[in-house]
């Protein structure tokens, strides 16, 4: 056995009790991780409300998508206007157009050079 007389177990109990007071003499005081506690609570108690506001909106939109829904199934079907068909057809573009380049004259890559067209 280690530890047989009184004297043995009293002096273990003094260095116990010594290193323990050591201990909490040497500990910085748990400042720095009451702060980390403290941000971290105050942060995750944020998301919470912030995802709890995401949340109501939601419901309420939800909730006004289905009147509306509601609303549009049981309301009267609208009579298109009817399509009027214009006279005279002039397409707009016709006029203003042009051709790239000059009749029987085609260009060649990059504009160098004139390639005779045969056809068009």
């Amino acid at each position: 056995m280690l530890f047989t007389s009184t004297t043995q177990f009293a002096v273990l109990g003094l260095v116990l009790i010594a290193g323990w007071l050591f201990g909490l003499a040497s500990h910085p005081g748990g400042r720095k991780w009451r702060t980390r506690y403290s941000t971290e609570r105050d942060a995750h108690a944020a998301q919470v409300k912030d995802t709890e506001a995401k949340l109501s909106a939601a419901r309420d939109r939800i909730a006004e998508l289905e009147k509306e829904n509601h609303r549009l199934a049981s309301a009267q079907p609208v009579a298109a206007a009817p399509v009027v068909e214009r006279a005279s057809y002039r397409p707009v573009a016709s006029s203003a157009a042009r051709p790239a380049y000059p009749a029987g004259e085609r260009r060649g890559w990059f504009d160098f050079g004139n390639r005779v067209t045969t056809h068009g």
